[in-house]
């Protein structure tokens, strides 16, 4: 029989593929097996420490608490968004961004409302309060640098009163020079149009701003007619003041 003729000698290499390709699959197996136990089960990816930044006015126990995230808890199976949530919750955080920091630490960081205005309460003090009318916190007297927001309604229903947001808008877009010298701000809503907005300075001389339309002419045009001795000026509509 010449070496033609002879049959194949079977493979070891095929006979070991079965085999192979098992213990590769229990290997994969195991792995998936191991890391899901470390992930959900096991002491090993928990929560530890809870780290919270940006806060100014809410201390970082309040903040922990309504997290309500207890130590021990599998990182994995905390959801973020829901925590967040709960933290938003509290009065003066405006949002929060809640991180996983693996393998054991959440991180929450904190955005805190900044109160633009005080509103006077009848029965004394202050509420000081952000642009969509949220109260931040009370105040016994009016800080220097803010603004008196002269509202028609108090508390609670401040919140969403497009007139104070309009009067808020209109007191972020101030020129520098101007900003420092406004005491007090107050919000009409003439019939056929938006919020217009006041403006009482230091001085005791009045500008009638209007909305929120065309900041920069407006405040230019008024750098140049403050000078006058005017007590009222009316630059709702640029190109067009009116001053008495």
């Amino acid at each position: 029989m010449t070496s033609e003729e002879r049959p194949p000698r079977p493979s070891r290499q095929r006979g070991r593929t079965p085999w192979r390709a098992a213990f590769f699959a229990l290997a994969a197996f195991g792995v998936i097996v191991g890391v899901t136990w470390a992930l959900l089960d096991s002491r090993l990816l928990v929560v530890r420490s809870v780290t919270v930044t940006g806060t100014h006015m809410v201390s970082a126990t309040e903040v922990a608490a309504a997290a309500d995230v207890p130590l021990g808890t599998p990182l994995i199976r905390v959801n973020t968004r829901q925590v967040a949530r709960r933290v938003e919750g509290i009065r003066q955080v405006a949002s929060a961004t809640v991180t996983k920091n693996w393998p054991d630490r959440l991180t929450i960081t904190v955005h805190e409302r900044t109160p633009v205005v005080a509103v006077r309460m009848t029965d004394g003090g202050y509420d000081l309060v952000d642009p969509v009318g949220v109260i931040v916190r009370w105040a016994a007297a009016k800080p220097a640098a803010m603004p008196l927001y002269l509202a028609t309604v108090t508390g609670g229903a401040l919140r969403g009163d497009h007139g104070l947001t309009t009067a808020a808008a209109v007191l972020s877009e101030l020129p520098s020079w101007l900003r420092p010298v406004v005491v007090s701000t107050a919000a009409t809503e003439p019939a056929g149009s938006g919020s217009q907005v006041t403006l009482r300075l230091r001085d005791g001389k009045t500008v009638f701003w209007g909305g929120t339309d065309r900041a920069a002419e407006k405040g230019r045009e008024l750098a140049i007619l403050i000078r006058d001795p005017a007590r009222y000026y009316d630059v709702s509509a640029p190109g067009t003041v009116v001053t008495r």
